[in-house]
């Protein structure tokens, strides 16, 4: 009698136990590197650096091959992704920009199901206090032009430990690799037998800029491994959605502050138990403002009013597809003279309209910052050296009205298709997208006073823009 009675509790226990395990929602985990150029990762094809921690990760969950940030600079693509919308619809249309008051984020959508979110490492996001009020996680560098790239676990292992009733959101912002390219070991790469990516020119200062790059690509390794290595300590692991994203391209010509391939395109891992399958792949098409929609859904929470939509089919593997297109925008100030660009991507091909083709394109911080302007220089030496060299840097100051490229097949997007008989009817698509898109966001395009907007926004003013219905 007194072992069936024993039988019976345990049995009641442990169909407890599993009802609360079933309903417990998952934590979630954003891990974002910092101006990491996503084909330099192994994970897509990358040939000069090793990433163990990062492939592991993707061994484990789901890699997106086609993921992507509406505008490559820093504040704009991590107010999409924790706004779930577009820049002009938050208002953060260029670097260093605040969000207009009364925008809603990660931290309030999470809030309202009880989640507490807080922030390790960069920040780079304003007004904090109410539109992105997170918890700050001490322990990570949050200085991303710091000469060392700080990093302690104990900060985040005490968050997301300290109260195991209630699901934690945990922002891990790494600052590597971004500039001033002074952390990790040059010395493990051998300059002379680096594979530079067809943009370059390969100059000795090319070189070792690069490898200093790289070189910090292996700090952010390393730093991701340690993170997730923190996770399963806390015993958290497995209950935990895992996002790794590469953020925007790097700090080199054709790459961040651009609309190119290797500027807005950025890697996108999210591993979740039982959910996605291991080591899985997917071409579905999706951008950095369909994230949040995504978490909510995931949680049960589906809700309107973002630009974003949710690809929570994809996770679960039920279909390929998400997005027919992405989209893009810069106005490259305060980081150089107004320079207004806008492109969209059907994910074969990427149409770029160059609204003031007229004026050159003009970077400070590569064609004048210390960090730069080393290599800068020597492009510039060296353009008289050959046809190629010539045309690296004159196409990177002088562009066409319109540019297309075939990316799935020309991934460093070397080869401009516009203007040629063969491909004018997929231009004439994509430019008519393009244009509905602007449209829809009310975009002012090249009548946008760049430096004017951006000026007003110190006074809390912004330009005005239809919001979408839903947006608090």
């Amino acid at each position: 009698m007194k072992k069936s009675l024993s039988l019976n509790l345990f049995l009641c226990l442990w169909s407890c136990l599993s009802v609360y395990s079933q309903d417990k929602k998952p934590n979630i985990v954003i891990i974002i590197a910092d101006d990491c150029t996503h084909n330099e990762l192994a994970l897509y094809g990358g040939k000069n650096v090793n990433t163990p921690a990062i492939d592991k990760l993707a061994s484990e969950g789901l890699t997106f091959n086609k993921a992507y940030v509406t505008m490559s600079m820093c504040t704009p693509s991590r107010s999409e992704l924790y706004t779930g919308l577009y820049p002009t619809q938050s208002g953060v249309c260029w670097n260093h920009a605040q969000a207009r008051e009364g925008t809603q984020s990660i931290v309030q959508y999470l809030g309202e199901l009880g989640y507490r979110t807080g922030i390790a490492g960069k920040l780079h996001i304003n007004p904090m206090k109410s539109v992105f009020p997170f918890e700050l996680v001490e322990g990570v560098e949050r200085n991303c032009v710091s000469n060392t790239a700080k990093y302690d676990s104990k900060g985040m292992h005490d968050f997301v430990t300290r109260d195991d009733s209630q699901p934690f959101c945990l922002v891990t912002a790494l600052t590597c690799p971004h500039v001033p390219w002074t952390v990790g070991d040059p010395s493990h790469f051998n300059t002379d037998s680096l594979i530079l990516p067809p943009y370059f020119v390969d100059t000795k200062e090319t070189r070792i800029a690069y490898s200093k790059f790289l070189a910090e690509i292996e700090v952010l390794d390393q730093q991701v491994g340690q993170t997730i290595d923190m996770l399963k300590k806390a015993n958290v692991y497995d209950n935990t959605i895992i996002i790794f994203t590469s953020e925007q391209g790097a700090q080199f010509p054709y790459c961040k502050w651009t609309n190119y391939d290797n500027g807005v395109h950025t890697a996108f891992v999210v591993k979740w138990n039982g959910v996605t399958k291991q080591g899985s792949r997917t071409d579905a098409l999706i951008q950095y403002n369909d994230v949040l929609p995504t978490l909510l859904d995931a949680l049960g929470n589906k809700q309107s009013g973002f630009d974003g939509t949710s690809f929570l089919p994809v996770l679960k593997g039920e279909t390929d597809h998400h997005r027919d297109y992405a989209y893009f925008m810069h106005n490259n100030y305060p980081e150089g003279p107004s320079y207004p660009i806008r492109s969209i991507t059907n994910g074969e091909f990427h149409y770029v309209h160059n609204l003031n083709h007229e004026n050159i394109y003009v970077e400070k911080h590569l064609m004048g910052h210390p960090v730069h302007s080393g290599y800068w220089s020597s492009w510039m030496l060296n353009i008289t050296r050959s046809e190629e060299d010539f045309n690296r840097v004159s196409n990177y100051m002088l562009r066409p009205e319109e540019e297309l490229y075939y990316t799935s097949q020309d991934k460093y997007e070397r080869i401009n298709l516009a203007g040629q008989k063969d491909y004018t009817s997929i231009q004439k698509k994509l430019a008519k997208e393009l244009s509905k898109w602007m449209d829809e966001q009310s975009d002012p395009g090249s009548e946008l006073d760049s430096e004017k907007e951006f000026e007003a926004q110190k006074e809390g003013r912004h330009f005005q823009l239809k919001q979408p219905e839903g947006i608090k």
